[in-house]
């Protein structure tokens, strides 16, 4: 079956065939002018993640685990053995806690998310969708209807800021003529980004995520060549929000100018981090405290 749309051609970038290498801990390794060997960025995702409040997904993955481990009762009496004051004990009850969270339909989730960006890229592209369930189709048409005022001109393209050494993929880039967030006439290309799961929370994050990706440049991982995007708006986003199941899908502004104010604070979280802290004992001497938590440039 096909899902077109009856005003647009297919995009003009579609996903690079290239496949982006990474370092061990899933980090793109992007060639850099200058370097010998390619630089690890960080993921976009992980760079604006350090000032979410995350108070809420720790609670969801409390509540993951106790439904999995109703499940899984023969997890209990291992469980329940382990000696946390050992390290690998400690790895032992967090594979049991993952595989509660797995019993808990968690990664199912998360696979039908996968799933419904895969047929929406098909739709975009004016192309056949695989075989499809009921719920499928029914998610897509209202993708489409949805969408259908946009022009989607590039399609899972990485980018890269080099200022933050931070490489992500938008899942889109939109063009769009038409009321914009404050009713008035507004035109130009946009980056989209497409959520299949609440999006209750975590607002701000998908703001700065949004943010970082408008302030990037394409990156080609073949030849670590880039190129601008094509003159992106950076005062608003759009998130489109299908939530897999439902055969709704609702388009909403995001403001990026909030977002990118927000990736500054994080930048900053981030740089205090990577200092160095050490406690001391009392008496060790002051100066070797202040030495250790200040700036020695700055002094107090």
């Amino acid at each position: 079956m096909t899902i077109t749309r009856p005003s647009a051609a297919a995009p003009s970038t579609k996903p690079s065939p290239a496949r982006v290498p990474r370092d061990r801990w899933k980090r793109p390794l992007i060639k850099v002018p200058g370097a010998t060997k390619p630089v690890p960025y960080t993921r976009c995702t992980t760079y604006v993640d350090c000032i979410e409040d995350k108070s809420g997904l720790a609670k969801w993955d409390r509540r993951m685990v106790l439904l999995g481990a109703a499940h899984l009762r023969h997890l209990l009496p291992e469980a329940a053995s382990v000696d946390l004051s050992r390290l690998e004990d400690r790895d032992g009850l967090n594979a049991l806690a993952d595989q509660c969270v797995e019993a808990a339909g968690a990664h199912a989730k998360q696979r039908r998310g996968t799933h419904l960006h895969h047929l929406s890229e098909h739709v975009d592209c004016g192309e056949p969708l695989p075989t499809c369930t009921g719920a499928d189709l029914a998610d897509m048409g209202a993708y489409k209807l949805a969408t259908v005022a946009l022009n989607f001109t590039t399609i899972e393209q990485l980018v890269v800021v080099d200022a933050l050494k931070v490489a992500g993929t938008p899942d889109r880039i939109a063009h769009y003529s038409g009321p914009g967030p404050a009713g008035k006439a507004v035109e130009g290309n946009f980056i989209a980004d497409l959520k299949t799961g609440s999006v209750e929370y975590g607002v701000l994050k998908m703001a700065m995520q949004l943010a970082v990706y408008a302030h990037g440049q394409f990156y080609d991982p073949a030849t670590g060549q880039r190129s601008p995007l094509p003159d992106v708006r950076r005062d608003w986003g759009l998130i489109i929000h299908l939530p897999a199941g439902t055969g709704e899908c609702t388009v909403y502004w995001i403001d990026l100018r909030l977002g990118w104010e927000a990736v500054q604070v994080a930048t900053q979280v981030r740089a205090i981090r990577a200092r160095r802290f050490r406690l001391k004992p009392l008496g060790a001497g002051s100066n070797c405290v202040l030495n250790d938590l200040v700036d020695p440039g700055h002094g107090l």
